[in-house]
């Protein structure tokens, strides 16, 4: 059970670790071509670690649903799940391959694209960080 929490936890701080550095990244290059084409750059680095840290919580999770009391916090951390994975997909699948065709242009984005970014970004962190909490209420009641 503490290893499966382990990995629980480094699940979580892998995935909010990279969210909140790409969530940095996005927000300096609002308005900067140069740090528009780093934080492009740097989501080749955060995507992966993002989709590792969810998968390996998503897994664990389901697994310590069978030791632990179904309250609500357990319901909304396992509420949570599938909205992270559908912001991760819309992010991946559709944002990332616009970005990709900005790389290395120098350009910065366009209002709409960045509209779509920060929303999504928002809620990616603000779940993120409730998921976090959520943890912590769970592991220490």
């Amino acid at each position: 059970m503490i290893f499966l929490n382990f990995l629980h936890l480094a699940g979580i701080i892998i995935m909010v670790g990279s969210v909140t550095v790409i969530d940095v990244f996005g927000f300096i290059s609002r308005n900067s071509r140069k740090w528009t084409d780093n934080t492009i750059e740097a989501h080749y680095i955060t995507k992966p670690l993002i989709w590792f840290g969810a998968i390996l919580t998503s897994i664990t999770w389901i697994i310590l649903l069978f030791y632990i009391e179904f309250d609500i916090y357990a319901k909304l951390k396992t509420a949570i799940i599938p909205l992270l994975l559908l912001n991760g997909a819309f992010l991946s699948f559709y944002i990332s391959p616009i970005l990709s065709k900005q790389r290395g242009k120098g350009e910065l984005l366009s209002k709409k694209l960045k509209l779509k970014i920060a929303v999504s970004f928002i809620i990616s962190l603000t779940l993120n960080w409730l998921f976090v909490l959520l943890t912590i209420f769970i592991l220490t009641k």
